[in-house]
């Protein structure tokens, strides 16, 4: 992706040393209540660090959607990421992210649609059966990876709400907070992210709410506590860290489409025809392979999904 300006981290803002002040502070409380209650400090940080990372989610199903690709590991999918709310760099995510606070978390749905509701993280875990999806996910930079998200078509949620006439589209609007993403201090792209779907592609199988991964909740790096997405489409269109859905009648200003609408087009779906203007598309490189691989159309999900784009020239809205 293009990376406008690269911010100048200083050391001192590197997260390490908040990361230890704020296990001080659990171990302060924990000493509190351990008065009280007898519960132990090392217990209580325990118990934290499990509500944010590692948890099993109980209940997970297999999905008959999921591809037969090797997946890629844990390591890769969790050191090498895109999110630019926490520095431009690949390895930035997983070095700063443990400052994001996925617990108390809501979800606003609004816009065109006659059920309105603010949605709990929990409450979102419990709305659909969860299931295990391993999906193609390719980068517009050329990498890609197959991943085994947990989570369930996004149209269970979408029916609920029950969408008016006029929603043709749904908007997904990420978290902007400085105090907990470092890179939101930067005006690498213009905050918060924004991501937009079509309603039918919003509506489609493939399409997910996503709370987990190998597993387990989801890790802050990789979009906690709720994400969307859509393998049939560029990385970049995969909104992480959601706080709103909003329907609407007009197509959302995305974030990198605002950024660079010569290279970053609302639709981003993944067609090795259609090159970004400063490198090919046709092949990818498969993280934890040597060499590279030709790139499928729409990631190779184009059984499922090409009758979307019946009729669109799809070099005019790539």
């Amino acid at each position: 992706m293009l990376i406008k300006r690269k911010p100048d981290i200083l050391p001192s803002e590197i997260t390490r040393p908040e990361l230890y002040a704020r296990r001080r502070e659990f171990i302060k409380a924990a000493g509190a209540v351990g008065a009280i209650a007898g519960i132990s400090a090392l217990s209580l940080v325990a118990t934290a660090e499990k509500a944010r990372a590692g948890m099993k989610l109980p209940g997970v199903r297999k999905s008959p959607l999921s591809t037969a690709d090797e997946m890629t590991s844990y390591k890769d999918v969790t050191t090498y990421n895109n999110f630019y709310e926490f520095g431009t760099d690949k390895t930035d995510p997983s070095d700063n992210a443990h400052t994001l606070k996925t617990r108390p978390w809501t979800v606003a749905v609004e816009g065109e649609v006659k059920k309105p509701k603010v949605y709990d993280i929990d409450e979102l875990l419990k709305l659909a059966p969860l299931e295990e999806r391993i999906y193609r996910m390719r980068c517009v930079e050329g990498w890609s990876m197959v991943i085994p998200w947990v989570g369930y078509s996004l149209s269970e949620l979408i029916k609920r709400v029950e969408p008016s006439g006029k929603a043709k589209y749904v908007e997904f609007i990420t978290l902007a907070d400085p105090a907990q993403m470092p890179g939101v201090r930067y005006e690498v792209l213009q905050w918060p992210y924004v991501e937009g779907l079509r309603m039918d592609e919003a509506m489609h199988p493939l399409a997910i709410l996503c709370l987990g991964l190998y597993g387990e909740v989801l890790p802050n790096q990789n979009g906690a506590p709720v994400r969307v997405v859509v393998p049939w489409k560029y990385g970049f269109k995969n909104g992480k860290s959601i706080v709103k859905i909003r329907f609407t009648e007009q197509q959302p200003k995305t974030a990198w489409n605002l950024a660079q609408p010569s290279e970053y087009g609302f639709y981003s779906n993944v067609n090795p025809q259609v090159d970004h203007p400063r490198w090919s598309q046709a092949k990818e490189r498969r993280i934890g392979e040597f060499g590279k691989r030709p790139t499928l159309m729409f990631n190779g999900y184009a059984d499922q999904v090409a009758s979307l784009y019946a009729g669109m020239d799809l070099k005019k809205n790539f």
